[in-house]
């Protein structure tokens, strides 16, 4: 099938040659004639007075003059010979030629309208007529005259230039009208769209086309905005040349013979000039845009454009409104326009392919539109690629790969950002299995975009590509940043796997490595300028951690999706290009600001629901303009939510890290897990990490295992109070500890008791003292006899302080002695202290000189961190107090302190 198009091709292209050359040698050109006599200037000097006069109308006194000619025999020889081949190719020129526009130009390309003008075209677009009919000429002869049809070339072929006389204007739309008429009538509606464009006019630029601007078919453009044009035409040349050299192939039609299909429309953008010459860089990149055009399937007809273009160019100079000159008929030939198309018959004929086009569409596109006929098939190996909406009845792609391997999205509220995400998630989870594709989704806002993402109490399914769901981690910077350490984790995990097979990149380790995990990583961090909202350790790591991602991320398929409201004032990466030059694929949604290149302004004109998708760093010939469905609307998602669930439902559920909320220690993973076991940990709250972890801290018998809660804050206070005991308690059988509770704070006192309960219920010793000093006392004086560890909780310790200070009639030390080496030398003999100090001074006066040794972990409320720096090791502490957080530094393992979130308590609070 290949061979025979390719034969075609050649046919059309030796048809057009033979009707330049046979046209020339009926209008007498004899140019092998002349080339013959051109030895000397007197033979081509007689030679055009014989041709002019003619061999019968010359004279005696004529010839006997130029008899005496040197040349004169050899010339009247040569031209007694050409002139029988004329005459005798003369009488069979003009029927060839109208065998061979009716053999080039079938149906409505060369047809009258009548044949034709209103009815739907059928052709399916894979190729196209070589010759459309503009009109005809008269080829006059000895004795008769000849007739015949003037046709030019345009789809695939050649662009076309128009130059109008004065007074004109309506010749000239007729012969645009009637050319784009048969081109729209010869295929099936989407086959071809055509653009319009007129220095001159707002509006009635074809006016009888209008109907066909509701649909894909016609675009008009504002006549200050020529660039805007031509950057779309830019775009799709680019884009379909990608594709196509991806595959193999130079041209759109070759792609059409060859594979069969049509993936792209034809293009035709109609320029109308005013005769003034283009400023320079339009003109720049209008040549540039033709010279790449044709291959594109993009053709332009340029009417007083005067630029002269390096490309296949027919041109068309009219002489009235019904006369013109045609190159292709030589210019020594007159044509005679086609009459104009009546305008009410174009109208409706428009109108006609404008209802098929939206028939055949089936209408507004939904989101159902954007997903695969069958689920998980495609392999994401090379790139992962999915259609996030449509233009002109065609679906617009996003590429992830090795070519494109971030993206940047931006658009201020109320744009559309959250259902482009939605649209972008569905597509590529619809098309990817979860074993092709990983999702990481962070949303910083104050919101729960992604919650249903993971199973909660109303919906317990959730998207089986989904690891990780952050929601309302606004406040939660740390949480972000965890996010980016996994990511770097994984990106060595897997570079090391690439260097022990010898590889370079995923999609080489995968085909080396058929057995390993490797799914493409896509991690989606909406309202990204949160995480560097600070000048503080936090904002440093995460830039250098989101750098290096950047950077190295693509090879190993870890992809970055930063999306954002406005990135103009992330000031942490001025002077830092590294992230945003990584981010190939930018996405701009209406009225976005600094997303893509500075010069490019397509988001400010594009309209709702819609999106700038860009694979060229935000460079305005790479927009391609996509209306987006609606994605995120009640049950839209959550139906293809259920269909990939309960396919994959048998997979990992995905963490949900939600910051609006604290974790329950009664269902929290770390907690259900306890055991006996000889190395007892305290749970003080959740770690802000990935993984669902706590952190916890072990109570050898080692100095300064003990834990202080510093602050003021009640509820958090309680909390890590009640989290460790509990925790403990899971971890020693029955019997095999003792708990010591104190609490001078009366509004304490109910949550403490439902703790002594508990504690009790699970079958071991626990006391609620009402006063502290004599059992300090007892336990300071017998730490080398005791054969039970036991555990103080103090609450409040501050508010026990006078009494403890208090010494009794003869006794050498006070409560307060006996507590401070109970703490310095408590944890020797498995004696541990969990105390909570309501103020940082107040703890120090505790401890006394030279005792911040024996607190060796402790958690901060609402506590600044300048007054932490003497239980850290001198270190500079980073911290401003937040609801429900807490600062915790364990000295035995941590480098520096970390946010963690107090577990929720079942009566909340004190």
């Amino acid at each position: 099938m290949a061979n025979r198009a390719e034969e075609q091709r050649n046919r059309v292209r030796t048809a057009l040659e033979r009707v330049r050359s046979q046209i020339a040698l009926v209008l007498g050109a004899a140019a092998n004639a002349r080339q013959a006599a051109e030895a000397e200037l007197a033979k081509l000097e007689l030679e055009r007075v014989i041709v002019r006069a003619g061999i019968n109308q010359v004279t005696p006194q004529q010839q006997a003059e130029w008899s005496r000619h040197p040349a004169s025999a050899e010339v009247f020889s040569a031209l007694r010979a050409i002139r029988g081949q004329f005459y005798t190719d003369w009488t069979a020129g003009p029927n060839a030629l109208r065998e061979l526009v009716a053999a080039n130009a079938p149906g409505p390309a060369g047809r009258p309208p009548g044949d034709w003008l209103g009815r739907v075209g059928a052709n399916p677009g894979l190729s196209a007529p070589g010759l459309w009919r503009i009109g005809s000429a008269t080829a006059e002869g000895q004795d008769i005259s000849r007739v015949f049809d003037v046709a030019v070339p345009l789809l695939d072929e050649a662009h076309l230039s128009i130059t109008s006389a004065p007074k004109t204007r309506e010749a000239v739309d007729a012969i645009v009208e009637n050319l784009l008429m048969r081109v729209l009538s010869t295929f099936e509606p989407g086959a071809v769209r055509i653009h319009l464009w007129d220095i001159g006019q707002l509006t009635a630029i074809l006016p009888s086309l209008y109907p066909l601007s509701r649909t894909s078919a016609l675009t008009l453009y504002d006549p200050s905005r020529l660039e805007d044009l031509l950057d779309e035409l830019a775009g799709h040349i680019r884009r379909i040349h990608a594709t196509g050299m991806q595959a193999g192939y130079t041209t759109l039609s070759e792609i059409r013979r060859e594979t069969g299909q049509r993936t792209e429309p034809w293009r035709i953008a109609v320029l109308y000039g005013n005769g003034e010459t283009l400023d320079h860089e339009q003109a720049r990149e209008l040549k540039r845009v033709a010279s790449g055009a044709l291959a594109a399937g993009i053709s332009l007809i340029l009417i007083d454009v005067p630029t002269a273009l390096s490309t296949s160019v027919e041109t068309i100079d009219l002489l009235d409104s019904r006369r013109a000159m045609s190159s292709m008929t030589g210019h020594d030939l007159v044509v005679d326009l086609d009459t104009p198309l009546p305008s009410s018959q174009v109208t409706r004929a428009a109108r006609a392919i404008a209802e098929a086009l939206i028939a055949k569409q089936g209408g507004p596109r939904s989101f159902a539109d954007l997903l695969p006929t069958e689920f998980g098939k495609e392999s994401s190996a090379r790139e992962l690629r999915a259609p996030v909406g449509f233009y002109e009845g065609e679906p617009v792609d996003v590429v992830i790969g090795d070519a494109s391997p971030h993206v940047l999205i931006g658009g201020p509220s109320g744009s559309g950002k959250t259902n482009f995400l939605y649209a972008l998630l569905g597509s590529m989870a619809a098309r990817y299995s979860p074993n092709e594709l990983a999702l990481y989704l962070l949303d910083f806002k104050e919101g729960v975009s992604f919650a249903g993402l993971a199973p909660g109490r109303k919906d317990a399914s959730w998207l089986p590509h989904a690891r990780l769901v952050g929601i309302n981690v606004n406040t939660d910077r740390e949480f972000g940043l965890a996010l980016l350490r996994f990511l770097a984790e994984e990106l060595r995990r897997r570079s090391a796997a690439a260097k022990e097979h010898e590889v370079t990149n995923l999609a080489d380790l995968r085909e080396q490595d058929p057995e390993g995990h490797w799914p493409r990583i896509v991690a989606v961090i909406d309202e990204f300028q949160y995480l560097f909202a600070g000048r503080d350790a936090v904002t440093a790591q995460a830039t250098q951690l989101l750098e290096d991602i950047a950077r190295r991320g693509r090879s190993q398929g870890i992809h970055l999706v930063l999306a954002s409201q406005d990135v103009a004032g992330i000031e942490a990466f001025w002077g830092k290009p590294a992230v945003f030059e990584q981010c190939t694929l930018r996405i701009a949604m209406p009225k976005a600001r600094r997303v893509l290149a500075d010069t490019n302004n397509a988001a400010v004109a594009a309209p709702k629901w819609h999106a700038v998708i860009n694979h060229d760093s935000g460079v305005a010939h790479g927009n391609q303009l996509a209306h987006v469905p609606d994605a995120s609307s009640k049950d839209v998602f959550v139906k293809l939510q259920h269909k990939l669930w309960e396919r994959h439902s048998d997979g990992p559920r995905p963490r949900l890290f939600d910051g609006a909320h604290s974790p329950e220690l009664d269902r929290f993973p770390a907690f259900t897990r306890l055991k006996p076991n000889s190395k007892p940990r305290a749970l003080v709250g959740q770690s802000i990490d990935v993984t669902e972890a706590a952190c916890g801290v072990e109570l050898p018998s080692a100095p300064g295992r003990n834990i202080a809660v510093l602050g003021s804050a009640a509820a958090e206070a309680l909390s890590i109070m009640d989290s460790s005991a509990r925790s403990l308690a899971r971890q020693y059988r029955h019997g095999a500890v003792e708990f010591i509770l104190s609490c001078p704070i009366e509004s304490c006192v109910p949550a403490v008791t439902e703790l002594l309960h508990q504690l009790r219920a699970e079958g071991h010793s626990a006391t609620l003292l009402d006063e502290l000093s004599p059992r300090l006392t007892e336990l300071s004086e017998g730490l080398s006899t005791l054969d039970t560890p036991k555990v103080l909780l103090l609450y409040g310790v501050d508010a026990s302080l006078p009494a403890l200070e208090a010494k009794a009639p003869g006794v050498m030390k006070s409560g307060l002695d006996h507590l401070r080496v109970l703490l310095k030398q408590g944890p020797g003999h498995a004696v541990h202290t969990i105390g909570w100090w309501r103020s940082v001074s107040r703890l120090k006066d505790t401890l006394g000189f030279a005792g911040t040794d024996d607190i060796g972990t402790w958690a901060a409320l609402d506590v600044q961190g300048n007054e932490l720096a003497p239980f850290a090791a001198g270190m500079v502490v980073h911290w401003s107090p937040r609801p429900g957080r807490a600062l915790f530094f364990d000295r035995s393992t941590h480098g520096a302190p970390e946010v963690i979130i107090p577990f929720q308590r079942p009566d909340g609070g004190a």
